[in-house]
């Protein structure tokens, strides 16, 4: 037996569709709410709903689109796994190593199945958190996720609802949390029926994808629900650990309580239930610590929020590009306000967005932990018009490894980079409608073009060579220098985990000195000295104090009276 339910409150008839035939709804009395309980119908029904004599539509809610974001619905029990994590206490997200994967590219498989062969390797590398890019059905086999339209599915290609359970039950089993990134300040063009059952958005706010989610104008209150409901069902009946909130800025709302604020809320209550921590990982643009302070103080009670500062400051510091957003950043004094404060704009002026931004973080308020910070990000790397990953030494990825993994904050490693991989991660799609495709194409080409590109060097998205040249090489972890920097990566985190130094989150805990000619610097974790030669020439770093010892380094290094020579684009950790 199950009972079928759909918001629709402005229809006046709401039929449920069975393969079998159309069966009427009955309008309940709970503000235009409609149900109907089929006796035989269970785990792997398929249904859709018409509304007001309109073709089959999957559900608001779909637990599981078998046949794409165009299909029917099927009932899909959650209670049915056997879950073996019943020893799994969960993990605070502060402090954790994330590892940023998307699911369609870290095998050749492209599966949740395929990916859960791996999870050793990210244990034994010292990873604490497997974040997942979105899982949530999109139309088509291959694209980043972000398009998603049926949020409470879980992309067939992948494996379905089933194989994410079986996928976090591994992970507990060995060891690893799981954030999963979710998007709910828009949803993809095509396959998007939610404005056939209610007012789903509003033309009271606008996107940079149209009109905004309605969070605030008449009807909110179930859509808010539709929200909420979602992220509590991933904590409950998938025991997620974590979720990453995609570009809250742009979720538009004006109510008394903010959106953030209700699931913050929501989800401490259903913390406290579970007995285990829940955490709320935002991405913003906003450089406001508002994001991550107490709902209770006036904040939005997010767990943490990435730091696009501290990666920009690095990135310029390493490759020396300037254009576009990189345009304030690149001086060794930009990165040390970074690593001592996180945003390089906290109230002062930004020259690419043209006026003042952000809010500075008061240390007295905040921990380093509520941060997170990255040399490489799936948006910073495929937001690129090639999709290419740094182009960098492997000293120059060992200096960036070192300064992420030795910070305050927590850190994020970006699937791959850990062995400096060598494939791109670009932009990908596969949208069926033939005008949505070219859509999609043709505007790819004309962002970059404003940027100089010419149009048939812009990697096609539509193209599966596209998607096929983002899948991670797993070969090359046998290749020099891909070996080495791997194995720079496990030592550094090895370090970290046993060095109370390095856990220390208290914003100020990291002194940096540098040249100011950007040659070298040198930061200081409590007895411990990371020493970087930013210069591809080998020089003698000073030091005021001669460590005692190497601990480790990438590239040779050598104590010396003056301090340590260390080879061109070399790092090295030392004892005071």
């Amino acid at each position: 037996m199950h009972t079928f339910t759909v918001w629709a409150p402005d229809a006046s008839a709401v039929s449920l569709v069975l393969r079998s035939g159309a069966l009427k709804m009955a309008e309940t009395d709970d503000g235009g709410w409609w149900e109907l309980e089929v006796p035989e119908a269970g785990h792997g029904t398929d249904y859709a709903f018409s509304v007001d004599g309109s073709e089959p539509m999957p559900d608001p809610r779909s637990p599981w689109q078998p046949d794409g974001v165009h299909g029917f619905s099927r009932v899909f029990d959650t209670g049915l796994h056997d879950w073996s994590d019943g020893g799994w206490a969960g993990r605070d997200a502060r402090g954790s190593v994330f590892y940023e994967l998307h699911i369609g590219t870290f095998t050749p498989e492209g599966t949740l199945e395929a990916a859960t062969g791996h999870l050793d390797y990210l244990v034994a590398l010292g990873v604490e958190m497997v974040s997942l890019m979105p899982v949530a059905a999109f139309p088509g086999r291959h694209g980043w996720g972000y398009d998603g339209v049926d949020l409470y599915a879980v992309h067939e290609p992948y494996g379905g609802p089933e194989a994410l359970q079986r996928f976090v039950d591994r992970c507990h089993s060995v060891g690893l949390a799981v954030c999963l990134d979710v998007v709910y300040n828009h949803l993809g063009p095509s396959g998007n029926y939610l404005g056939s059952f209610g007012p789903y958005f509003t033309s009271r706010h606008t996107t940079p994808w149209g009109p905004a989610v309605n969070l605030d104008a008449a009807g909110s209150f179930e859509v808010r629900r539709w929200i909420c409901d979602n992220a509590l069902r991933w904590f409950r009946e998938f025991r997620l650990d974590a979720l990453r909130l995609d570009a809250v800025h742009a979720l538009a709302d004006d109510s008394p309580k903010h959106l953030l604020a209700q699931l913050s809320e929501e989800t401490a209550a259903l913390s406290a239930s579970l007995g285990r921590p829940l955490g709320l990982v935002a991405e913003s643009d906003l450089n406001d610590p508002r994001m991550v302070e107490p709902v209770a103080e006036g904040g939005l009670g997010m767990t943490a929020q990435w730091s696009d500062d501290f990666h920009h400051a690095l990135h310029t510091l390493l490759t020396g590009e300037r254009a576009g957003y990189y345009v304030d950043f690149g001086e060794p004094a930009v990165f040390a306000k970074t690593l001592r404060e996180v945003f390089l704009h906290d109230g002062s002026y930004s020259t690419f967005r043209g006026k003042d931004w952000g809010r500075p973080v008061d240390p007295g308020r905040h921990r380093g932990g509520e941060f997170l910070v990255y040399t490489s990000n799936h948006d910073q790397v495929g937001n690129r018009a090639l999709g290419d990953r740094p182009h960098l030494t492997p000293g120059q990825l060992a200096i960036g490894a070192a300064l992420v993994l030795t910070s305050p904050y927590t850190p994020m490693l970006f699937m791959g980079e850990e062995w400096g991989a060598s494939t791109p991660w670009r932009y990908f799609t596969d949208h069926g409608q033939p005008e949505l495709a070219e859509a999609v194409r043709t505007g790819r080409r004309r962002e970059f073009a404003a940027y100089g590109w010419d149009a048939e060097d812009i990697p096609d998205p539509q193209d599966p060579a596209t998607w096929q040249s983002s899948v991670l090489d797993w070969a090359e972890l046998d290749e020099s220098p891909h070996r080495e920097l791997l194995a720079w990566y496990r030592d550094l985190l090895a370090l970290r985990a046993r060095s109370e130094d390095l856990r220390e989150d208290r914003l100020g805990s990291a002194e940096i000195s540098y040249d100011e000619d950007g040659s070298w610097l040198v930061v200081r974790r409590g007895a411990l000295r990371v020493v970087v030669n930013l210069d591809p020439a080998e020089l003698v770093v000073p030091l005021d104090d001669v460590p005692a010892y190497q601990v480790m380094a990438f590239g040779v290094a050598e104590i010396v009276t003056e301090g340590v020579r260390i080879a061109g684009h070399g790092v090295g950790v030392f004892a005071a």
